[in-house]
């Protein structure tokens, strides 16, 4: 037997002198009965043992479930609390499309002189105030030539002297389709957009016809739609840092509530590592065991080498035994086992469940038939003690 295992066998045998009622305890009753078959007297407990009941580890307390957060109000519509100046907007609730031309039609210098004309004629009908002949004489003249962004935005203008905005803002997008630095598109569409009261938009729109050709007109439709235009602007700055702000406390709420998932996990585990073998050892040892935590701590390193020696103890028992209790004696330099049995590296070791089912067959194979292999298991852990505490044991 290894000097190792018989010094933790001493161990265990002093600690079992000193405090006879351990034999009785259930973690323990392999060993006990193992004796009794021996013929061994052993000592009535002092103190009746535990029930089962009494030894069943209590269920562990559900955690409480953790309160719902209410639902957030949904936010409302980014122009909700504003109050904008809505004098003159008007509705158009016609979805019909202006008529278009070819737009694969080769255009002649005929069509572009017959074009012109056709423009012109529209401009007089529409300053005679006749604008649904104005509509149908600029139709005439974009079959010509549909590749013209002018004529396409002189016919906006006239849808929106009709009323008739969805279709003035489809032609100037057409216009600004065909011809991107089109301040006429620009300024008729930003016109039609004011009066449907969609205030950025038109304001956007002025303030590019402003850019690419002045006009007075148009100068002046983007003074009136700015005050409206800045307060959405505004509002939706301030709508959007506060989703960003309500955002980075959400994420910030969750690292928070990571960590301390972490931590009290952590915790839990530490404090399930300092009670000793409780869960981790294959036979449930309890943390200290009455006082037997150096004891215990020994016992799986010298039952662990026990299949070579055993075999010797059944004949020689009675008086085998109280020898071993004489040279427990020199135990006394041994160091402090409850120690040892903190050690993470030794926890981590004893709880490997191949450890745990090689010590479940030591206390199952009363006669070491698989001795062997279990030696051959455990021997990683006595190891792993000798590692750590040689230099104390001997």
């Amino acid at each position: 037997m290894d000097q190792m295992q018989l010094e933790l066998l001493k161990e265990f045998v002093k600690n079992l002198k000193r405090d006879p009622d351990t034999i009785h305890l259930p973690e323990l009753s392999f060993f006990k009965e193992w004796l009794v078959s021996l013929g061994a007297n052993l000592p009535p407990p002092s103190k009746p043992e535990p029930t089962k009941e009494e030894t069943k580890p209590q269920p562990a307390k559900e955690p409480e479930p953790e309160p719902v957060p209410e639902p957030e109000p949904e936010p409302e519509s980014e122009e909700s609390d504003l109050e904008l100046d809505e004098t003159d907007v008007i509705t158009d609730d016609d979805e019909e499309l202006p008529e278009y031309a070819d737009a694969s039609l080769e255009v002649t210098e005929e069509m572009l002189d017959s074009a012109d004309e056709k423009r012109g004629a529209a401009m007089s009908a529409m300053s005679e105030g006749n604008l649904e002949e104005a509509v149908k004489i600029f139709t005439e003249a974009i079959k010509v030539n549909p590749m013209s962004a002018l004529l396409y935005a002189k016919r906006g203008s006239a849808f929106i002297k009709l009323k008739k905005l969805n279709k003035a803002i489809h032609d100037c997008d057409k216009a600004i389709e065909l011809n991107p630095d089109s301040a006429q598109g620009y300024k008729w569409r930003g016109m039609a957009k004011k009066k449907l009261g969609q205030w950025e938009d038109a304001y956007h729109d002025l303030t590019m016809a402003c850019k690419l050709d002045y006009d007075d007109t148009a100068n002046e439709l983007l003074h009136d739609v700015t005050p409206n235009a800045k307060k959405i602007i505004e509002h939706k700055r301030k709508y959007e840092r506060k989703k960003q702000e309500k955002e980075l406390n959400a994420r910030k709420e969750r690292i928070r509530k990571a960590k301390e998932d972490y931590e009290k996990q952590r915790q839990e585990s530490s404090t399930g590592s300092s009670g000793g073998f409780s869960g981790g050892f294959p036979r449930g040892f309890p943390g200290g065991m009455g006082g037997m935590p150096g004891g215990m701590g020994g016992m799986p390193g010298g039952m662990g080498g026990m299949p070579g020696g055993m075999g010797g103890m059944p004949g020689g028992m009675g008086g085998g035994m109280p020898g071993a209790g004489a040279g427990a004696g020199g135990g006394g330099g041994m160091p402090d086992l409850s120690k040892l049995l903190s050690d993470p590296e030794i926890l981590s070791a004893f709880q490997d469940p191949e450890v745990s089912a090689a010590f479940q067959d030591i206390s199952s194979d009363t006669n070491q038939q698989n001795g062997w292999k279990v030696w051959s298991t455990t021997t990683r852990v006595i190891y792993t003690v000798k590692r750590h505490y040689y230099h104390i044991i001997f």
